[in-house]
């Protein structure tokens, strides 16, 4: 496995929605100050050389923070600037797949709604399971709804880690208790609060009293 547990805790994907006035580089510097363990680069409209150019900055300051840095979809940009990884959902390119173009050292996350799709990533190479969404969520119009019976079983089913994804805020993250996650994957609850810096920090206490 090429990313450890605790990397997973507060995993932090990226959206351009809410930057108003601000940079996509400043607000993942402000996750990453308040206590994002891991960042996804998620980007659905622009284009390849802006992407590209994008994804160098965000990797660049994910190396200073020792934060292991993945890009959604994009494997070739994810290839090219030689990232930590990639993460895929069920319509994009399979984990095998994806493996054999970046070499075994880098991370795979797969998205998963069944027990099916979760072990099918896993014999496919996946390193871990982002599963949801687990609450209703603005962020993503096609997200299919897991129940928490299902969280669990993917977790009993699985060896590799699991993050819980899918409109997670503070004021749900606690129900998550038990569950069997090591993590929960996060777009509004922290890029989309007026204090990135804070809500990452909150977030990240929660998260921790979470799964003790």
């Amino acid at each position: 496995m090429n990313c450890d547990r605790k990397d997973l805790v507060l995993y932090a994907v990226t959206d351009r929605s809410w930057l108003g006035d601000k940079t996509l580089y400043s607000q993942v510097e402000s996750a990453l100050r308040g206590g994002a363990t891991f960042v996804q680069l998620r980007e659905k409209e622009l284009d390849d050389a802006d992407f590209l150019e994008e994804a160098k900055e965000i990797q660049k300051l994910c190396r200073e923070y020792k934060v292991p840095f993945v890009i959604n979809d994009n494997v070739e940009i994810a290839a090219e600037i030689g990232a930590d990884g990639v993460h895929v959902g069920q319509s994009d390119m399979e984990a095998g797949d994806v493996r054999r173009k970046l070499g075994p050292e880098k991370i795979i996350g797969v998205s998963a709604q069944t027990v099916e799709q979760a072990l099918r990533a896993q014999e496919q190479g996946a390193d871990y399971l982002g599963v949801g969404a687990v609450f209703p969520t603005g962020s993503k119009a096609d997200a299919v709804e897991v129940s928490r019976e299902t969280l669990k079983e993917i977790c009993r089913a699985v060896d590799i880690p699991v993050i819980a994804i899918g409109g997670i805020s503070r004021d749900n993250v606690m129900e998550l208790k038990g569950s069997g996650i090591c993590g929960i994957a996060v777009i509004s609850a922290i890029f989309a609060q007026k204090d990135v810096e804070a809500a990452a920090g909150e977030l990240k206490k929660q998260v921790e009293e979470m799964l003790a």
